[in-house]
């Protein structure tokens, strides 16, 4: 498998503070660099970066139905290992995080099986983590 390369992806929240409580404790990503406006995590080897936007309420969504579930778009997030989202999830769970859609397996016994868990953070931005068994499945058709 051809190794990737870290992304890179910027996105709004309504307070630096609650960022870095969500994103530094609950989430358990290494905080980098920082300034008064933004903060930049560790999101399991991806930088992503909280900029602070004053006023912001809860950042528009719409729900696209799949296999059963209105996913929320926009989000983002990152295929973990099988273990690796287990763990996260259990750790979502003990922090009382609130599911949009609860740790799952989608699309069971059809190709491109995966477990899947959307949430959001405290500012209303959509998250989605999944895992494959087989992580060839990714893209598979």
């Amino acid at each position: 498998m051809t190794q990737l390369t870290p992304f890179h992806i910027a996105f709004p929240v309504r307070d630096i503070a609650e960022a870095r409580a969500f994103y530094g404790h609950v989430m358990a990503c290494p905080e980098g660099r920082s300034a008064e406006h933004w903060v930049d995590f560790d999101l399991y080897g991806h930088q992503i970066v909280a900029h602070h936007q004053p006023g912001m309420d809860r950042p528009p969504t719409h729900h696209n139905p799949v296999d059963g579930h209105d996913v929320p778009v926009p989000h983002f997030g990152v295929v973990l290992d099988m273990d690796q989202f287990d763990v996260l999830a259990a750790r979502l769970k003990v922090a009382g995080i609130a599911f949009v859609i609860e740790p799952h397996i989608r699309f069971k016994g059809e190709v491109g099986e995966q477990a899947t868990m959307f949430f959001l953070d405290p500012s209303g931005n959509a998250l989605e983590f999944k895992a494959f068994r087989d992580r060839a499945m990714l893209f598979a058709k």
